[in-house]
């Protein structure tokens, strides 16, 4: 138990434990068939459904602990479990058994003259810690995925949310057991100690591989300038949204009020809409009363302010905030050119879009701007694991090395190279 183990003299020691364990499980999972994990898979989905009560029961005490506590709305909602989110949780699960089996594909393979024949073929990473805060469906999904890909996982979860992660967990065990596979393959950090995330980012003597953060910007900041090891993160979402002179006004309302308002305080939230100056006539206010409508607060560029007088002027900090909130900065913007150096200048390269019917004005968008993730035509909000088909997402990546954008099974793994031959020796 979570509150058990809470005053451990020895934080480094329990830690290097659970490394160990890790390392151990990740060699037999690494070769694991399909079926054993599929078959766990499945198994942990029942679970989850089976302990939906306790779940939830938990669940509500965490809520208990952060009521009256300077807790953003937004992080109490990616706190706050329902039925029907426990349900899409087992349901991310099966939809993960689903999925076809990254490990041992061959992802190339050619003929070299000297009748060579090279294969590079998907390997699992080996052992992936997770740390995050505030989601305790984290839990499952980063659990699945890595299982999936073959890794063993060390999943370090917030105070916050410790007793909904903590029954997920044991969920998740269950179904380990039930396959017959390694249950340290899927560990939760039992302690809520920060020093165990300074022992999860100096590597667990060379046992963890990866760390993935899930969080606020200190905490994601703090495990990119302190890791020992290789960081999949994203530091914040600053999202945004350009509605070009060829957009269809009524789509452009629907798409930015679902991409603010949808829900908050995710990182695929809009922070910053952008409209083209040509229709700043037309389309800002029809805009503007749309989101104000909805309950968003707007904070506007001079241009913006002329149109609308009662919104707030935006200041600088504006346009480089996370609001994570019902919150959101509008610009005029000179085009597509405009809309581009705005989004060089501030965005955290997570995910962008464009409204627009110019074809031209899409394919500039899609080759100029360098995030993660661009959509036309369609909310920031489908920036999400799921929504691409992936059955879950273990974080959104920003960076340009191994993976980008959502991590799923595939970039849950690496490579290595099969080589055959038939008796060639190098001259």
């Amino acid at each position: 138990m979570l509150d058990t183990v809470a005053q451990s003299p020895d934080i480094d020691a329990l830690m290097n434990d659970i490394g160990r364990k890790a390392k151990a499980a990740a060699r037999p999972l690494g070769f694991a068939s399909t079926e054993a994990k599929n078959k766990a898979l499945n198994a942990m989905a029942d679970a989850i459904l089976a302990s939906k009560d306790h779940i939830l029961a938990e669940n509500a005490k965490d809520l208990k602990d952060v009521a009256g506590t300077d807790m953003l709305a937004s992080f109490v909602d990616r706190l706050t479990l329902t039925e029907k989110r426990v349900a899409e949780m087992a349901e991310g699960i099966r939809a993960i058994a689903a999925l076809k089996d990254p490990v041992g594909e061959v992802i190339s393979a050619w003929d070299r003259p000297n009748g060579l024949k090279i294969e590079r073929v998907r390997t699992p990473l080996g052992v992936i810690g997770v740390i995050f805060e505030s989601r305790p469906n984290v839990t499952a999904d980063a659990g699945a995925l890595c299982l999936k890909a073959g890794n063993a996982v060390i999943l370090r979860c917030g105070s916050d949310s410790r007793r909904s992660s903590q029954a997920i967990h044991a969920c998740l065990v269950q179904g380990l057991k039930a396959a017959g596979v390694p249950e340290y393959a899927i560990q939760l950090v039992p302690v809520t100690d920060r020093a165990a995330v300074g022992a999860m980012l100096r590597g667990l003597n060379g046992a963890i591989d990866v760390i993935v953060p899930r969080g606020g910007k200190s905490l994601v900041a703090r495990v990119q300038n302190e890791a020992r090891v290789p960081v999949f993160a994203h530091l914040e979402g600053l999202c945004h949204i350009y509605v070009d002179a060829s957009a269809d006004l009524d789509m452009a309302k629907e798409i930015v009020v679902n991409a603010k308002m949808r829900r908050t305080g995710i990182c695929g939230a809009v922070e910053t809409i952008l409209v083209d100056r040509a229709v700043a006539g037309t389309h800002l206010r029809p805009l503007l009363d749309t989101l104000a409508g909805a309950g968003c607060e707007i904070r506007g560029s001079a241009a913006v302010v002329e149109v609308m007088p009662g919104v707030k002027a935006a200041t600088e900090d504006d346009w480089s905030t996370e609001y994570l909130d019902a919150i959101v900065s509008v610009a005029v913007v000179d085009g597509i050119s405009g809309a581009i150096e705005h989004i060089q200048t501030y965005s955290s390269n997570h995910t962008e879009a464009v409204i627009a019917e110019d074809p031209r004005v899409v394919e500039r968008f899609f080759t100029e701007v360098d995030s993660a993730i661009l959509l036309h035509n369609a909310s920031t909000q489908f920036a999400d694991g799921g929504e691409f088909g992936m059955g879950a997402e273990i974080g959104i990546a920003t960076g340009k090395m191994h993976a980008r954008g959502p991590v799923g099974v595939e970039q849950l793994t690496s490579f290595k190279y099969r080589v055959h031959g038939t008796g060639q020796t190098r001259p």
